[in-house]
């Protein structure tokens, strides 16, 4: 069977690829982690100038669960002098993560996907319009569950007791579930970037869907702060929905990729001759 020079050149390149030695992968992973945290600086320090915006943005689940929960016993304090110096830091910086996430999801995808023909990697910006609204996404719908949630916890405190959380504790909080959320929101780009680079194929991903449902429900359940199923299924059941779209994705690319291989003709000699 003759392959075509696109196919030849692809294999080439990825062949190329993978005896790359170990330096020049670790130089690359260098010169990509040196754009994106280049790229997370300087959106930090832009978010500096909107630092009260930023810390209202995320004082507003615990005011909205308070508010609902009817509770003047709950306050949120500082303890030390350098902890407001801190903290604007550690807003700065969460913000930052999510304005450069465009520039960071861009060089993780070259760095993954560096085998694919030109056609091919014209893909990253697809890559892009997927996973760019996506993690922003799984960062909306934590923040839409959040009063719920803090709600939940700040309900097991015993009438008659302050609550005084730390400044820096709940900031941790708030920031970590984000993350958490829009990180698992990207899994089904990182499942169309396996297979595009022919790692897995749609028929073998969709004979795991019960470890891929088992897994995400663990996940879920862990991820959330609360443990009741409303705010698990409220993670859960997105990353299924999505997930099971992308395999439908893979489904459609692997039917492409086998359309595309050649044929052997009628009147072409087989390989495999009679002795």
């Amino acid at each position: 069977m003759h392959m075509s020079p696109t196919s030849k050149s692809r294999d080439r390149r990825r062949d190329k690829r993978a005896a790359m030695p170990l330096l020049d992968h670790l130089r690359e992973i260098r010169r990509r982690l040196a754009w994106s945290t280049a790229a997370l600086a300087v959106c930090a320090a832009a978010a500096w100038a909107f630092y009260p915006e930023l810390f209202a943005l995320l004082r507003h689940p615990l005011t909205q669960a308070l508010r609902r929960a009817g509770r003047a016993d709950v306050v949120l304090a500082m303890a030390g002098v350098a902890e407001p110096f801190t903290l604007q830091l550690q807003v700065c910086a969460m913000a930052g993560l999510v304005a450069s996430s465009p520039v960071w999801l861009f060089h993780m995808w070259r760095f993954i996907a560096p085998g694919l023909n030109s056609r091919e990697r014209r893909r990253v910006w697809a890559f892009l319009a997927a996973a760019v609204p996506l993690f922003l996404g799984g960062l909306t719908i934590a923040y839409r569950v959040m009063p719920q949630a803090l709600g939940l916890l700040i309900g097991f405190t015993p009438t008659g007791v302050s609550n005084i959380i730390p400044v820096a504790t709940y900031i941790s909080f708030i920031c970590r579930m984000l993350l958490v959320f829009g990180c698992a929101f990207l899994l089904p780009v990182f499942i169309v970037a396996l297979n595009a680079a022919g790692v897995v194929t749609a028929r073998t991903m969709a004979g795991w869907w019960r470890q891929i449902l088992i897994g995400v429900l663990i996940f879920a359940a862990v991820a959330t702060p609360t443990g009741d199923p409303i705010n698990m299924l409220v993670l859960a059941v997105p990353i299924l929905t999505v997930s099971s779209l992308a395999i439908g994705v893979c489904a459609i690319a692997d039917r492409r990729r086998r359309s595309r291989q050649p044929q052997w003709a009628d009147d072409e000699t087989s390989p495999l001759s009679d002795s």
